[in-house]
């Protein structure tokens, strides 16, 4: 069985540099080294060097250790906490199937 390829649209790898981006800088502020991060975080250090390229391959929970050791884990919370799309569809009453349809196999 073979995988699918990940495809990930510029925008969206554009978000994930900066994020990476910020990561790296916030390690940086702290004066904390690669090893010293990835040491903290359980993680391996390209594992970290791919965080902070941000990598779309590696998994969220590595992000997020990252995250906690630089003391930013709050900051995960506000994904997408200010939904203004949901909350006009919301207001708007449109409902939503609470699951998506089953995939007929190919």
């Amino acid at each position: 069985m073979s995988k699918k390829k990940m495809v990930i649209l510029p925008k969206a790898r554009r978000v994930l540099d900066e994020m990476g981006e910020n990561i790296k800088l916030a390690r940086l502020r702290r004066k904390l080294s690669a090893e010293q991060v990835s040491e903290r975080a359980n993680i391996s250090r390209p594992t970290l060097t791919a965080i902070e390229k941000g990598s779309p391959t590696v998994s969220i929970g590595s992000y997020l250790l990252v995250l906690q050791v630089l003391g930013l884990e709050r900051d995960f919370l506000l994904l997408a906490k200010d939904d203004v799309l949901g909350r006009k569809l919301q207001d708007a009453r449109i409902t939503t199937n609470d699951r998506a349809p089953k995939r007929k196999n190919q």
